[in-house]
């Protein structure tokens, strides 16, 4: 086993909770989980988004919350292409809160790209 493999199997990566108040009910805010970005996922974002990451589109942030976005056990909450047709005709505010959210760990671009 390479190294890389090995420090990879080593890891391990919690969920973070993401709250979306405006998805709530009676019972309270709506909660998903996601896990960290990695540099795959934003290579696969910058693919379809080019400079994602110093101009991130309201398209890029729905494609990072159907790629992220988790159930407390850990399934995906967006599936198919229909659910991001659904994501795109959700308030602005919403969705920019979300992806902030689950972009918290990352401090900047440098920090992001791994320069």
């Amino acid at each position: 086993m390479g190294l890389a493999k090995e420090l990879r199997s080593r890891r391990k990566v919690e969920a973070r909770e993401v709250v979306v108040p405006a998805w709530g009910d009676e019972s309270g805010p709506f909660k998903l989980y996601c896990r960290s970005i990695t540099c795959y996922d934003l290579d696969q974002l910058q693919k379809k988004h080019p400079n994602f990451l110093q101009n991130t589109t309201i398209g890029a942030m729905v494609d990072l919350i159907c790629m992220k976005a988790e159930d407390e056990s850990g399934s995906k909450l967006f599936s198919a292409a229909e659910d991001r047709i659904d994501l795109m005709g959700e308030e602005t505010n919403v969705i920019s809160e979300i992806a902030n959210q689950m972009f918290a760990d990352i401090e900047s671009v440098e920090d992001a790209e791994g320069n």
